[in-house]
C-alpha cells in the first residue's frame, strides 16, 4: 500500500496548485440508480455528464441531467414522472436551478430549512449537508420461531470546500436478526454479506459497523477526477456484474476517472482483503492479511445511444509481500503486457461490455468477462477446466406497452467453474471472503427479472424473481462454485461443465411494496420467498419471510442469493 500513499501525496500536492470544483457521488442504490437510468432511456440519448456502465454517479451530472429534461416541455411526463424528476433535483439541489427543497415550516428556524437535509451550511466557501439514516424493519420468518430485525442508526455528512474539494462520510450501526438462509450463510462463511467487521448479537444476531467516506476533486477542470476513499464500486448496467459489484465488504481504493469527448477512461486501485478469519495471538487477532485489485475500464459512446466498454483488472499479492508493484500503478499500460515482462504469478481478467438504448424505451445490455482459456482447448470442446469465462446479457424496457411507469428488466448472468479463482485466496477474484462479482461465485445459470410499478406518486412496488441452477461442493470437493477454494484442488481437468457437482436449483422471489413519505423516508411491505433443492437432500430448504419497516436515507437490503 505503501506506493499508493506515494501516489496519492503526490496527487494531493499537485492538486494544491490548482483544484477545480468537484461534486460527491450518489450512494449505490438500485431504486435511486433505476430512476436515473430511466430517464436516460427516456430522453433518447446517452446524458454527457456521466457514463452509467460506471458507478457511483456524481451528484451535478445527475442534477445537471435532471434539469434539462425539467427545461423541456413536460408533456410527456406522467405525474409519478414528475415527481421523481423533482425528487432527484431536490436530492441534488446545490447543483440544480430549480428550487422546490425549499421546507414551508422548517425545524426552529434551522433544521430542515430544505426538505432533503437536516441541517446545512452554504456560506463563507463551505457547503455542508448533514442528515440522520435509520432502517428500523420487523418481520417473521414461518416456522423459524424467530422475531426477525434491522435496527440501523447513524448519519451521513457531504459536501465542499470552496467547491474545489468535495467530502462524504456515512457511519451507520445496526444490529439485526436476518432470515435462516442468510444466518446459514454468515455461518458458513463467517461474514455478513455486504457488510465487514461484525460480532454475534444475542443468540442469532449480528452486530456491526458500516463506515465509508471519501475525498474527491479535479485535477483537470470537468475532464480528470480524482477519488481516495472506503466505499464500494460498480461497472455495468445490470442488476449483477460480472465485473465488479457491490457484494462485498468496502474496501480502500484510489480512483481517477478521465471524462474527455466520448470516452470515459477509469483506473482503480484497491486494497482489499485475503481472509478475515483471523489468527489468535493471544488476547488479540492477527492483522487481517491484505491483497490488491487493479482495474482500467475504457468506456465510448459509439453513437448518441450505443456505447462499448473494455476492462482489465488484475488481483495481487502473496502470504510474504504484502505490497502492491509499482509497476502496475501505470495508468495507462495494458496489464497483460506487464504481465508478460514481469513474469508475473497473478491473475488477469479481460472483459467487453456494451448498451443500446432504442425507441425511447428499450435498453439492450451486456458483459463478457474471460479469466483464462487455451483457444486450442476451447476448440476442443473437451471441457478443459482453465477455460474460465463469465457473461451477461439483459434487457430493460420502461413504460411497458404504454402502460405509464411500468417497467420490466429481463437478464441472464453465467460463469464456468473456476472462473475468478486462483492458486490462494491472495490472487482470487474476491475480498473479505466475498466475491467481487456474482454472490454465488462461478459455476452457475441464472436467470432473473424485475418488475417496477409506480401508479401514484409516492406508491411503488418492486418485485425481483431470480432463478439460479448452480452445482454445490461435498465435503472436501472442488467443483468450482466456491471461488475461495484453489483451483489446485480442483477434481478433474476434462469434463468439466456448468452446474457440476451437486446439482442446485435455488428460485428468489422479493415483493415489496414502498410509501415515500417524505423525502428520502419509505415505508416499506416486503415478501421474501426462497427455495433452495439440491439433489442429495430429500427436504428442499424453503423461506418464506413477511417483514414492514421504514428506512430515512438509506437502501433497501438486498439478500438475493
Amino acid at each position: 500500500m505503501q506506493n499508493i500513499k506515494i501516489i496519492i501525496l503526490a496527487l494531493l500536492m499537485l492538486g494544491s496548485f490548482r483544484l477545480f470544483g468537484q461534486s460527491t457521488n450518489i450512494p449505490l442504490n438500485r431504486d435511486y440508480y433505476h430512476l436515473i437510468e430511466r430517464y436516460e432511456i427516456k430522453s433518447g440519448a446517452f446524458s454527457p455528464y456521466f457514463h452509467s456502465t460506471m458507478r457511483p454517479y456524481t451528484r451535478e451530472g445527475v442534477a445537471k441531467m435532471t434539469d434539462e429534461l425539467l427545461d423541456d416541455s413536460t408533456a410527456w411526463l406522467s405525474d409519478a414522472d414528475k415527481f421523481n424528476l423533482q425528487y432527484l433535483s431536490n436530492d441534488n439541489w446545490e447543483w440544480s436551478k430549480y428550487n422546490f427543497n425549499e421546507s414551508k415550516k422548517p425545524i426552529w428556524r434551522h433544521f430542515y430549512k430544505k426538505k432533503s437535509d437536516l441541517f446545512y451550511v452554504d456560506e463563507g466557501g463551505l457547503d455542508l449537508h448533514l442528515s440522520p439514516v435509520i432502517h428500523f424493519s420487523g418481520g417473521r420468518e414461518r416456522g423459524a420461531g424467530l422475531t426477525n430485525y434491522v435496527n440501523t442508526r447513524g448519519a451521513e455528512l457531504r459536501g465542499m470546500i470552496n467547491r474545489k474539494v468535495g467530502f462524504y462520510s456515512f457511519i451507520g450501526t445496526t444490529q439485526a436478526t436476518f432470515p435462516t438462509y442468510v444466518r446459514d450463510y454468515i455461518n458458513e462463511r463467517q461474514v455478513v454479506p455486504n457488510e465487514g467487521f461484525w460480532k454475534r448479537f444475542g443468540d442469532q444476531g449480528v452486530d456491526y459497523f458500516t463506515p465509508r467516506g471519501y475525498i474527491s476533486f479535479d485535477l483537470v477542470d470537468d475532464y480528470v477526477n480524482f477519488q481516495f476513499g472506503y466505499d464500494k464500486l460498480f461497472i455495468g448496467n445490470g442488476h449483477r456484474s460480472v465485473m465488479l459489484s457491490d457484494f462485498t465488504n468496502n474496501y480502500t481504493f484510489a480512483k481517477i476517472n478521465t471524462k474527455i469527448w466520448k470516452l470515459n477512461y477509469t483506473n482503480i486501485f484497491a486494497q482489499t482483503y485475503a481472509d478475515v478469519r483471523g489468527v489468535a495471538t493471544g488476547l488479540r487477532f492477527d492483522k487481517y492479511p491484505r491483497k490488491y485489485f487493479v482495474a482500467h475500464h475504457l468506456s465510448t459512446n459509439i453513437t448518441k445511444n450505443f456505447n462499448i466498454g473494455l476492462f482489465e483488472a488484475v488481483s495481487i499479492g502473496d502470504s510474504l509481500n504484502q505490497s502492491l508493484d509499482f509497476e502496475y500503478l501505470n495508468p495507462i499500460i495494458f496489464y497483460r503486457a506487464l504481465e508478460h515482462q514481469g513474469g508475473s504469478p497473478y491473475s488477469m481478467k479481460v472483459g467487453l461490455d456494451a448498451r443500446w438504448n432504442i425507441f425511447n424505451s428499450l435498453s439492450l445490455y451486456g458483459q463478457f468477462l474471460l479469466d483464462e482459456f487455451y483457444l486450442k482447448e476451447i476448440r476442443a470442446r473437451d471441457g478443459w477446466w482453465a477455460n474460465k469465462f463469465a457473461a451477461q446479457a439483459g434487457l430493460k424496457y420502461i413504460d411497458v406497452l404504454g402502460v405509464d411507469n411500468l417497467d420490466i428488466q429481463l437478464e441472464f448472468n453465467t460463469a464456468r467453474p473456476y472462473t475468478y479463482t486462483h492458486v490462494g485466496v491472495f490472487t482470487n477474484y474476491t475480498h473479505y471472503r466475498m466475491p467481487l462479482a456474482h454472490p454465488i461465485g462461478a459455476n452457475f445459470r441464472e436467470f432473473l427479472s424485475i418488475i417496477r410499478y409506480q401508479p401514484l406518486p409516492r406508491l411503488s412496488f418492486n418485485g425481483l424473481f431470480v432463478w439460479l441452477n448452480y452445482g454445490s461442493d461435498e465435503a472436501n470437493t472442488n467443483w468450482g462454485t466456491d471461488i475461495m477454494k484453489p483451483y489446485t484442488t480442483r477434481e478433474q481437468n476434462y469434463g468439466n461443465k456448468i452446474g457440476q457437482g451437486i446439482s442446485t436449483r435455488q428460485s428468489y422471489m422479493d415483493l415489496t411494496l414502498s410509501y415515500h413519505l417524505k423525502h428520502n423516508m419509505f415505508a416499506d411491505l416486503r415478501l421474501i420467498m426462497r427455495n433452495k433443492e439440491k439433489e442429495n437432500q430429500s427436504q428442499p430448504q424453503e423461506t418464506t419471510f413477511l417483514s414492514a419497516s421504514l428506512r430515512w436515507n438509506i437502501a433497501r437490503i438486498i439478500h438475493d442469493f
